[in-house]
């Protein structure tokens, strides 16, 4: 019961896909999943949704990615490409390329999918020994390949600032207490993966609906754009140019909505791991956060559905 309990909960708030295999509830409609269409009505309503202040921009940052699978290419792609930070590294099992100017992922993308090796990209250096590059200093080290890369025969030679656990448990038990006494923050992995889960659930969303996202509201936007475009265009008496026009009158494609859904999901969900953690002097850091506030929401869960 508790399982099932935790599972439908984590998939009602978008961190667990649907398509995992979860007991099914008894057949019928009572406490239990009224419950549930009055928590779907209270998502959809916008003044309950709050929003994380981004106030700190990621440019000229430097990043070390460890792994470049999925994941840790995808992840290196956006910080480089859309928020101007710096991959300065970029580690796989066999090695590692260095580039303190910054590696352009997509030509390193390219290289790999030719050579099937990082050894000779000619935009970085190569050195064998990748783990030793996870201890150079950075401001953020994403650790995006296996478990316990970071544990105690390393964690004191760690200098990043930030540590983003994109792998499954990067972080060892005993080095996570050194990290969190060195000042440096950990977001952790039940949370920096949450993403993956969200997308998968607006999949389904979208395949048990047999319509693409945008489908019924994109000319509608677009024909509004327009009619912006043209009164302005009236009231002031000068032409809009051809690449304002088509950025003002282009509607949101699938990808545009799934990213924003995605923005919106991870950022209420940090600003209430961050709430937890100031209402709470005991709770320093934001693993532990983590694991409250999801305490929280089973509860609430439970409360909600007459369990407790």
């Amino acid at each position: 019961m508790i399982t099932r309990c935790f599972s439908l909960e984590l998939i009602r708030k978008g961190f667990l896909s649907p398509s995992t295999n979860v007991t099914a509830p008894d057949v019928g409609t009572g406490q239990r999943e009224m419950a549930w269409i009055a928590d779907t009505y209270k998502q959809l309503h916008p003044d309950d949704v709050k929003m994380a202040s981004m106030s700190v921009s990621l440019e000229g940052k430097t990043c070390v990615m460890q792994g470049f699978g999925n994941v840790g290419y995808h992840a290196a792609k956006f910080l480089s490409e859309e928020d101007g930070v710096k991959i300065t590294a970029i580690i796989k099992s066999y090695g590692a390329l260095i580039n303190d100017e910054g590696i352009n992922i997509e030509q390193l993308r390219q290289h790999i999918d030719e050579h099937h090796e990082i050894e000779t990209f000619p935009c970085a250096q190569f050195v064998e020994d990748g783990a030793a590059v996870l201890e150079k200093e950075c401001d953020i080290l994403i650790p995006a390949a296996l478990e316990n890369q970071i544990n105690l025969d390393n964690v004191d030679r760690i200098k990043a600032k930030l540590i983003v656990e994109a792998a499954n448990g990067p972080v060892s038990f005993g080095a996570d207490a050194i990290l969190k006494s060195k000042g440096i923050v950990v977001i952790p992995d039940a949370y920096a993966n949450a993403g993956g889960e969200t997308v998968s659930y607006f999949e389904w969303i979208r395949n048990i609906s047999h319509m693409r996202f945008g489908r019924m509201q994109r000319r509608h936007e677009e024909m509004r754009g327009l009619q912006v475009t043209k009164m302005f265009e009236e009231a002031t008496g000068n032409s809009v140019s051809t690449h304002l026009r088509n950025t003002i009158t282009r509607g949101a494609d699938e990808l545009d909505l799934v990213r924003s859904g995605l923005d919106d999901t991870m950022r209420t969900a940090y600003q209430e791991i961050r709430e937890t953690m100031l209402s709470d002097e005991n709770i320093t850091d934001l693993r532990i956060t983590s694991y409250v506030s999801s305490i929280k929401k089973i509860a609430r869960s439970y409360l909600d559905v007459g369990i407790l």
